[in-house]
């Protein structure tokens, strides 16, 4: 099947006319990037003012279709290994979904807001955006934008360290399918149509598997992804709906490795937004969304030589409604103003349990030989989850003044009030001013705040492990950056010096009573700074470089790396042909462990690229290769008990796409 659906595209690539008409539209593709574009790439997001990276009022990395492309990665969450100040590693909490380092915080507590086109995937019960959503195909993708810093003053809780938008592909009519090494295999079409001037349409539907590779843990970390995205605009009404769904079994699940282990996880999301008015001076418009987030996941808690192994996991689901409406208004002296409304209801809908070991008549999970189920069973209504069943209500509204003093100096000035219901209200205040030194340089001083209200997970949690703590308050974040740009016609740097003050952490503390192992506090008070380095150099039409550098004057909260860089060259040959090439680099890693043993990992690199060959107008071939060397290295997470999460190995992949 996969040689016939390969050969099918492949003579479809050189009669595409015969198919699809005489329209088909010439690729898209690095090829035609030009520098100009880059220099002039527009982002919304950090502002709600449409502003370039030089005016932008944030500390921020774009990355086009096209970038992407020549990274060479699958997944949307690898694209922040190439991002200064961010990582994505695999990490230990449910399924080995991806993990996120920002600025110095390695935690699972979702301190990185992700959205997908300006909606929040982060949820309640754990906060974080990987766990329900760990896989986001790259073929999907138009965009991704990196507010590197605070976004609470527009985005409110999670937008803490860190904001990743990832804006969706619409126009395009495209199929694509890709055949790797660890039995990988999958396929993405993409179709858009204009009706008229009033009306168009477009869907998405992309499925990837892969069997995965083995392990010394004797275990495989197979993948199985659906995602579905459609859209219709009808006038000034806009829809959008998208699902996704992924399985991530066996590999590392809670702390242990198991064949047993499982991992599902499924979205489904649909907004509506209405524009009132649209002028050149005016825009209003009204927004609702309303999202569904389900997991259901069985981990290896113990392993026993007289009876089978004890496995455990969350069966939840939650659910997120939000109503804003939001306004920009261009005063007659030039003065910009954008605000807005907006009403959220996040609620946790389901907390079951998943497990293998259970007492029907006490209504408790019980080691006992007695109380085995045959396999793993869902417990509905699990007695000890039923606090975790909780509905945050939150009133926000914010507002941002761009005041243009003059030709060279811009000032913002802007703040967000979250109230989450009987749980805490933060004010989220930002500033920043921006200096035009000339045509080439410019300083940015910024100051923002941001939080991260605290989680089901953290509030109410009631089993042996850890005990939820309804007195959390949330975290927050103080930050301070000096930034300074740089831009010619063929060089753009930046170079950020950045100071958090970090209050209220949450942290798992040793509990007192006698059932309990953990609860949550707010106790960690502390401070971290650093330098952040990024440049792209466009030295001819030909070749371009682009490289990342980050380094922490600190050590990182919970033991992570301290320094790590990134280098991507391209090359274009010729007319039909392009080189690409990335190197990610990562300190030392050293950490005690609670058993008294020390887990090191030294620096290493992985080796990356792409090879794209450009059939015809319509189509192109690429190879895609990932740790190419097969570099074996851990990341450290402290659940796991020698404190080791095992890193891919080499990822080799064929891509074909045709446009149509």
């Amino acid at each position: 099947m996969k040689f016939l659906l390969c050969s099918t595209l492949f003579l479809i690539a050189n009669s595409p006319t015969a198919l699809f008409g005489a329209e088909a539209s010439e690729d898209e593709d690095l090829f035609s990037l030009s520098f100009e574009d880059l220099l002039d790439v527009h982002v919304d997001i950090a502002s709600k003012t449409a502003e370039t990276l030089s005016s932008v009022p944030s500390t921020m990395s774009v990355f086009s279709r096209q970038q992407i492309q020549a990274l060479g990665v699958d997944n949307a969450y690898e694209v922040m290994n190439f991002v200064a100040g961010m990582q994505s590693t695999r990490g230990d909490w449910v399924g080995a979904v991806p993990k996120d380092h920002a600025r110095g915080v390695y935690l699972d507590s979702g301190n990185v807001l992700v959205m997908i086109n300006g909606e929040r995937v982060n949820e309640s019960s754990f906060g974080k955006a990987s766990v329900y959503m760990p896989y986001i195909p790259i073929e999907v993708i138009e965009k991704i934008e990196f507010i590197r810093g605070p976004g609470s003053a527009l985005y409110g809780s999670n937008a803490f360290l860190g904001v990743m938008n990832i804006v969706t592909t619409k126009e395009r009519n495209a199929l694509q399918a890709v055949a790797g090494n660890n039995g990988r295999y999958g396929a993405t079409a993409q179709f858009y149509k204009h009706f008229s001037d009033t009306v168009s349409a477009y869907a998405t539907l992309s499925y990837e598997s892969k069997s995965g590779e083995r392990y010394p843990q004797d275990v495989k970390d197979p993948l199985k992804a659906v995602y579905i995205e459609a859209g219709l605009d009808y006038k000034k009404l806009s829809l959008h709906t998208r699902y996704n769904e992924t399985q991530l079994d066996e590999f590392l699940n809670l702390a242990g490795y198991s064949k047993q282990n499982q991992h599902t996880s499924d979205n489904t999301f649909i907004g509506i937004k209405y524009n009132w008015l649209n002028t050149d001076k005016f825009k209003l418009d009204s927004h609702y969304s309303y999202s569904k987030h389900a997991i259901s996941t069985a981990g290896l808690i113990a392993e026993f030589d007289d009876m089978p192994d004890f496995l455990l996991g969350p069966d939840w689901q939650t659910s997120d409604s939000k109503f804003s409406t939001e306004l920009s208004y261009q005063l007659d002296n030039q003065w910009q103003l954008a605000a807005g409304v907006e009403y959220a209801e996040a609620k946790q809908q389901k907390a079951d349990v998943r497990t293998n070991y259970y007492d029907s008549d006490s209504q408790q999970v019980i080691l006992a030989p007695a109380y085995y189920q045959n396999g793993i069973v869902r417990i509905k209504d699990f007695p000890l989850f039923a606090s975790l069943k909780y509905t945050f209500e939150t009133v926000s509204a914010y507002g941002q003044l761009k005041i243009p003093f003059s030709d060279s100096f811009t000032f913002f000035i802007g703040a967000r009030y979250d109230d989450v219901k009987d749980i805490d209200s933060k004010l989220s205040p930002r500033l920043a001013s921006i200096y035009e030194i000339n045509n080439s340089h410019t300083l940015k001083l910024q100051y923002g705040e941001s939080f991260r209200t605290p989680v089901t997970n953290e509030l109410f949690s009631n089993d042996s492990v850890t005990k939820g703590n309804p007195s959390l308050q949330s975290e927050s974040v103080k930050t301070t950056e000096l930034v300074w740009h740089y831009q010619n016609a063929t060089l753009q740097t930046n170079a950020v010096l950045f100071y958090n003050e970090l209050n209220d952490f949450i942290e798992t503390v040793p509990f007192q009573g006698s059932d309990t192992l953990f609860t949550f506090e707010n106790s960690l008070n502390t401070d971290n700074h650093g330098l952040e380095l990024d440049a792209t150099w466009q030295y001819n039409k030909k070749f371009a470089l682009m490289g990342t550098y980050t380094h922490y004057f600190h050590e990182p909260i919970n033991a992570s790396f301290k320094r790590f860089a990134s280098l991507v060259t391209r090359y274009n040959l010729n007319d039909s042909w392009q080189l690409s090439l990335n190197i990610l680099w990562r300190d030392q890693v050293n950490a005690a462990l609670l058993n008294g043993d020390e887990f090191n990992q030294s620096a290493y690199s992985l080796l990356g690229g792409t090879v794209k060959w450009q059939l015809n107008t319509h189509s192109h071939l690429m190879f895609k290769a990932e740790n190419v060397l097969g570099k074996n290295y851990n990341v450290f997470d402290p659940r796991v008990e020698n404190g080791s999460v095992a890193g891919t190995t080499e990822e080799i992949s064929l891509h074909y796409q045709i446009n149509f």
